[in-house]
């Protein structure tokens, strides 16, 4: 047996709540609280960060990217002889 129904028209007859006015404000809090978050994750902020954390500042961060590109590179795939 089939129904031919909307949605709305299913939720009304089984007596279920009408949560769009919910949904539209979570999701609006949502967005306001990610768009808020968006700054602390610049990468300017992020850089900023990781370099205070460092207890000798930029050049053990430097030392720490070029080991780790260093890495990369030599762990790499051979050269095709």
């Amino acid at each position: 047996m089939n129904i031919d129904c909307t949605p709305e028209e299913a939720r009304l007859f089984l007596g279920l709540p009408d949560v769009k006015p919910v949904q539209a404000a979570m999701l609006a809090e949502m967005e306001k609280r990610m768009m808020a978050e968006m700054e602390r994750f610049s990468p300017d902020a992020l850089l900023k960060s990781w370099l205070l954390a460092a207890p000798q500042g930029s050049d053990q961060m430097q030392q720490a990217f070029a080991r780790m590109f260093q890495q990369g590179f030599d762990g790499g795939m051979a050269p095709p002889k």
